[in-house]
């Protein structure tokens, strides 16, 4: 191991990145940063270089260039035990950085929105930060690499404890999260640009997805197992993983499978429906000129497998659809809304 004496801060997300320059800072480590980053640790008066003054380089083409330069790579990809490698980077006056601090353009939540144009997409592609943030995971044995503001308490904790030092196994896991991370955002441009493009291929040489985890299950599909939501990125329908729990019990992983089943039957459907699921089975199906009378007549198809069920239905649950559901035993009442006075009476 070898002291973090210099660290290259470029943060989209500066949530919790003052305090964290302020730490290092505190413990004499030199800062590069860029852009707005810059100014943000700057104004609070903590010492920082701009990287266009350390390359001699400004930034340019309205801020997609500022990071790509040897004296940036140079010092990322150095081996500290390679004696070539440090002759090097001394030759050409390029100094070793020790901590790169650095997250993306936020190219997923751009690209979440309705109203994105394809431009803007486009410019949230970030080039520079999962150029340095590879560079300096592949050489993760000598740089600290840190892409989640929820690591930053814990690597100045360390820091101090191991007198400026970050350990091993600290950033071998650091550099896995980095890798998971670009794979992740590629993934979601890939996705993207597909979407928008035209294609022959009825099934493509890769399937690229990726999902991120919502929260962990007590228990998967039996008590003995595991289980965990996972979420699919830019997903513009209607999922489970959005819906608001107005009340109740922490659903389980059944729960979630019938009512994931429930919810793609019930879309089916444009007049007034219900739906009635149990075992990841319908056991109910009708429509009707009225909500409350499309559930009577699902739940009047098999009464005995309802009971314990999930209800999906396709309008607002009103006093008088609540009223015969508060007849049966249900796990789960999914709709597009409740009327106050529905869901008083559900509760």
């Amino acid at each position: 191991m070898s002291k973090v004496q210099s660290a290259l801060i470029s943060v989209s997300d500066k949530r919790g990145i003052v305090e964290f320059a302020k730490g290092l800072s505190l413990m004499g480590v030199e800062i590069l940063s860029t852009g707005g980053t810059a100014k943000t640790i700057r104004d609070v008066g903590i010492p920082v270089t701009d990287v266009s003054q350390y390359t001699g380089f400004p930034e340019m083409l309205d801020g997609r260039l500022k990071t790509l330069h040897p004296k940036i790579h140079g010092g990322l990809l150095a081996r500290r035990d390679n004696p070539k490698d440090m002759t090097d980077i001394a030759q050409h006056h390029i100094k070793p950085i020790d901590m790169v601090v650095v997250n993306l353009y936020p190219f997923e939540e751009t690209v979440s929105r309705r109203d994105v144009t394809f431009d803007e997409a486009i410019e949230n592609i970030d080039i520079g930060g999962p150029t340095m943030l590879r560079a300096a995971s592949k050489n993760f044995k000598d740089v600290v690499v840190i892409v989640d503001p929820a690591d930053y308490q814990g690597i100045i904790e360390e820091l101090k404890t191991l007198n400026g030092e970050v350990s091993y196994d600290t950033k071998f896991y650091l550099a896995k999260k980095v890798f998971s991370l670009t794979a992740r955002y590629d993934t979601i441009i890939f996705n993207y640009l597909a979407e928008r493009g035209k294609s022959s291929e009825t099934f493509p040489q890769y399937l690229n997805q990726s999902f991120s985890k919502v929260m962990d299950l007590r228990y998967g599909e039996n008590p003995h197992q595991k289980a965990a939501i996972y979420k699919e990125p830019v997903y513009k329908g209607i999922s489970l993983v959005d819906a608001k729990i107005l009340q109740g019990k922490e659903m389980s992983y059944n729960n979630y499978l019938d009512s994931s089943a429930a919810i793609d039957l019930i879309r089916e459907f444009k007049e007034p429906a219900a739906v009635i699921v149990k075992h990841n089975n319908p056991c109910g199906v009708a429509i009707a000129d009225t909500i409350e009378t499309a559930y009577v007549k699902a739940y009047e198809i098999d009464p005995l497998s309802a009971f314990g069920g999930v209800i999906a239905l396709n309008r607002d649950v009103n006093v008088a659809t609540a009223r015969e559901i508060l007849k049966l035993f249900v796990e789960i009442i999914i709709a597009p809304g409740f009327e106050a006075e529905a869901l008083k009476l559900l509760s």
